[in-house]
């Protein structure tokens, strides 16, 4: 049924290992404030939830009149509600999957290929690239949230060099020598960089973990005499190595950034930026790929000569991750966040106790929007009838069709909102 073009939609959870547990998951407490039916089981993690079209999670619609059972298919009858400009360039697909992320336990260290790399990846091994996009991502905090990302600014690596003699066994002698002396020739960083984390990565299992073992020993019994360990970025070594024992990711965190976002502040992760999250709740936006290159912290598989080859080696300093967004000049409830690709961008609107009718206006896209909180009644030409908004609502909102909120709870509302604006 095509003239309903603004439904509500019951997503997919992903329950994987690193979710938080139970009601502590954001994801879990969202659900269940959506659609109150849900049993959330105390000792499963719920990690993830996806909005979007995506084969291996596509949303169920939740509007009986509408004959089609899930977004995907939905969009495959009526490729017109993406907008034309959407619709011409993605081939009419929903460029982006919309996600809440819960993180308990660290991801991999990852990075994700550009298309170029993508395509041949793909075609030389889909079992562990399974489509041929490039995978651009954005993680906005919903609460305070932690994550390597980038490589530290060369000074930092070189101090940790000289601080954690493990460190420096894997690296090796002749490959820190060569970073300490590459400082201010940003070219010469950049292959200086790529040699010491090859050198590490490629190490032998045994040698690495026994420099592994002996660095946890040493921080530990410092640790428990009281010194202070943040020379060898102790707390953090400790939580990863009791997460992933054994390891080699445990030592990325002497190469990476570590980023600690407020809620509302966001990271953008480009092609080839190595990262992992470690801890929290965010809102999550991506290109429509399931493309990771791995490097550790996982017992999945790792690719290491294709992620030692494709990363970007310029080091930056962690402020420079913090991506900004922008207030909308003719909304001032609308802050943008508008990432230097086309397949995404995501509007975090935040309505004030004070404004009871709000009007989310029509773009020339197909939009998803989540409710983290507050209530409402939603009205549009393109619903037919009034939906209830509620924390944890999702509702597909085709493109040019505005819905009218008339909010009924006091303190206002928060609200995100992903598209694709080209």
């Amino acid at each position: 049924m095509e003239e309903v073009r603004v439904f509500p939609l019951s997503c997919v959870v992903q329950k994987y290992a690193w979710g938080k547990v139970g009601l502590d998951s954001e994801v879990a407490k969202l659900v269940v404030s959506g659609d109150p039916l849900t049993v959330i089981e105390d000792d499963k993690p719920y990690a993830e939830l996806w909005m979007g079209a995506h084969p291996k999670g596509d949303a169920l619609i939740k509007d009986n009149r509408i004959s089609q059972r899930t977004l995907g298919q939905w969009i495959a009858d009526y490729p017109g509600c993406l907008g034309s400009k959407v619709k011409d360039t993605f081939q009419g697909q929903l460029p982006f999957l919309f996600k809440v992320l819960s993180v308990n336990l660290a991801l991999s260290v990852q990075a994700h290929p550009n298309r170029e790399l993508a395509v041949r990846l793909h075609a030389q091994f889909p079992e562990h690239y399974p489509d041929s996009n490039h995978k651009p991502e954005m993680a906005i905090a919903l609460t305070p949230f932690e994550g390597l990302c980038g490589f530290r600014p060369v000074e930092e690596i070189v101090g940790f060099l000289k601080s954690v003699p493990e460190f420096h066994a894997l690296v090796g002698n002749e490959a820190a020598e060569e970073l300490q002396s590459s400082v201010g020739d940003a070219g010469r960083v950049s292959e200086a960089l790529k040699k010491c984390f090859t050198r590490m990565m490629n190490c032998e299992k045994k040698v690495f973990v026994d420099q592994l073992n002996m660095l946890v020993k040493r921080v530990s019994e410092e640790a428990a005499a009281g010194k202070d360990t943040s020379g060898s970025n102790g707390d953090l070594l400790l939580r990863l190595h009791s997460q992933f024992p054994g390891d080699i990711g445990c030592f990325s965190i002497y190469f990476l950034n570590r980023i600690m976002l407020e809620p509302g502040e966001a990271m953008f992760l480009g092609a080839n930026e190595p990262h992992a999250y470690l801890y929290g709740d965010c809102i999550e936006c991506m290109a429509c790929s399931d493309n990771t290159v791995r490097a550790g912290l996982t017992p999945k598989y790792i690719d290491v000569s294709t992620l030692c080859e494709m990363l970007n080696y310029s080091p930056a300093p962690a402020s420079s991750k913090i991506f900004p967004s922008v207030r909308d000049a003719s909304d001032p409830c609308v802050f943008l966040y508008d990432p230097p690709v086309p397949d995404f961008t995501v509007m975090r609107i935040q309505i004030p106790g004070s404004v009871k009718q709000y009007t989310v206006a029509p773009i020339d896209c197909a939009g998803i929007l989540l409710v983290v909180t507050g209530e409402a009644t939603a009205a549009s030409a393109a619903a037919l009838s009034d939906m209830a908004l509620r924390r944890g609502s999702v509702l597909f909102i085709s493109a040019n069709e505005s819905v009218a909120l008339h909010i009924t709870s006091p303190a206002g509302m928060l609200l995100f909102r992903a598209c694709c604006v080209l």
